[in-house]
């Protein structure tokens, strides 16, 4: 099945913003089996868009296509589509009743400007908007099967997983059906991982293993591709101890989960608790772990003792072990790590002290030393890591480590 997306803003042409939508659009496509061949971006252009859809209507069986849906005078794309196809631009009753209901929940007055967004290609199917004032629009040009999404990404998400793909399966003349199975790994190189999973794939036809990149985890993707359920759970079945096998504990989640979502479920069932001390990575650690709900029933404490005078009042790291071994030491993570348990009273307690850059760096201890420490009723534990990259990579590297760390002891628990 020839699939193409099409993205419209002047933004994405400009750089001022980044397409987050096509390649959401394309991973999503690719795990239900389908691959993209094409990708266009045009501006808010009506001719432009226009032509984008008579272009990409001769060639392809389905187009998704995102942005140019809001209430302003350069969200055109309802007005171009009716002129690459040929229908008259007409007010959809039902785009409208959707719109009514949804200032009606929120108790806000609609203005007059969001009317517009119900200005669409006539006899066009609506794609449902659940979080916002635009719907999207669906119709059959040419043979080609188009879906216009609105540009905000939230919005976007839903309605791809909820209407757009199932519109574009749909239009699918085969009845081969997909699965992927998803696995998060941690602490091995793209290449290291496509080297111990060589063959697994080469040896099974309909299974195929895909990596994608999500600094500094990769995503490994087992599609398995059978005429029926039967096939597709064989293949899945004999697949997946392999890759588990050979992958071992650098897996740290699965399906869907990371390993922000596994550590607080390994919280949750432990009942351990938990406090942090964060100097390099100036609160990442907290923010994981807080981003997920419920955090509060396991964390305690989250401190960011930047400075050194911190690390000595609050943590109370001896002031003679910063004078001679350094913020940066072994010695040092371990005091904080154990200052910080002591004032929450929780059962784990990490903390993390480095250099991130791009300056602070020595020829002893140079940008990307990094020490992770952790605190528990048995005693504590630290060791130095030696990052590279920017400033941004070093602690984002440095947070997952450290989300690795409390991974790792609460299994043991």
């Amino acid at each position: 099945m020839k699939i193409a997306t099409l993205s419209i803003g002047d933004e994405l042409l400009l750089g001022e913003v980044v397409d987050t939508n096509a390649a959401r659009v394309a991973a999503r496509l690719a795990d239900a089996g389908l691959a993209v061949g094409r990708h266009l971006t045009v501006g808010d252009d009506e001719r432009e868009i226009a032509a984008a859809i008579e272009l990409l209507a001769r060639d392809h069986e389905a187009v998704i296509a995102t942005g140019g849906l809001g209430p302003t005078d350069d969200d055109v794309t309802a007005r171009a589509t009716a002129r690459a196809t040929g229908r008259r631009l007409v007010l959809n009753e039902e785009a409208m009743a959707g719109l009514t209901a949804f200032f009606a929940r929120r108790g806000r007055e609609m203005h007059p400007a969001n009317e517009r967004q119900c200005l669409l290609p006539a006899k066009a199917g609506i794609v449902p908007n659940p979080t916002g004032t635009a719907s999207g629009f669906h119709l059959v040009h040419e043979g080609c099967q188009f879906v216009f999404l609105p540009g905000v990404p939230a919005e976007m998400v839903r309605m791809l997983e909820e209407s757009a793909v199932p519109l574009v399966l749909a239009q699918r003349k085969d009845r081969l059906r997909v699965r992927t199975k998803v696995l998060a790994v941690f602490g091995l190189s793209e290449a290291e991982i496509g080297a111990r999973l060589t063959g697994i794939d080469r040896t099974r036809p309909g299974l195929t293993i895909a990596y994608c990149v999500e600094y500094p985890v990769v995503q490994v993707k087992l599609r398995a591709a059978g005429q029926s359920d039967g096939e597709i759970d064989t293949l899945l079945a004999e697949a997946i101890p392999l890759v588990r096998e050979r992958l071992g504990d650098q897996i740290v989640a699965e399906d869907g989960d990371t390993i922000d979502t596994t550590v607080a479920r390994l919280f949750r069932e432990t009942g351990m608790t938990l406090a942090l001390a964060e100097s390099c990575t100036g609160g990442l650690v907290s923010k994981r772990i807080t981003d997920v709900a419920g955090s509060s029933a396991y964390f305690l404490l989250g401190a960011v003792t930047y400075a050194n005078g911190m690390k000595e009042s609050l943590l109370g790291v001896p002031s003679h072990l910063l004078a001679e071994k350094g913020a940066v030491s072994a010695e040092v993570a371990k005091a904080m790590a154990r200052g910080a348990r002591r004032l929450a009273g929780s059962d784990l307690a990490l903390a993390v002290t480095g250099i991130a850059g791009p300056e602070g760096g020595s020829s002893e201890k140079p940008v990307g030393t990094v020490f992770i420490a952790l605190s528990d009723g048995s005693g504590c534990t630290v060791k130095v890591y030696h990052f590279s990259g920017q400033r941004e990579q070093i602690r984002t590297i440095t947070a997952v480590t450290a989300m690795d760390w409390l991974r790792r002891r609460l299994r043991t628990v």
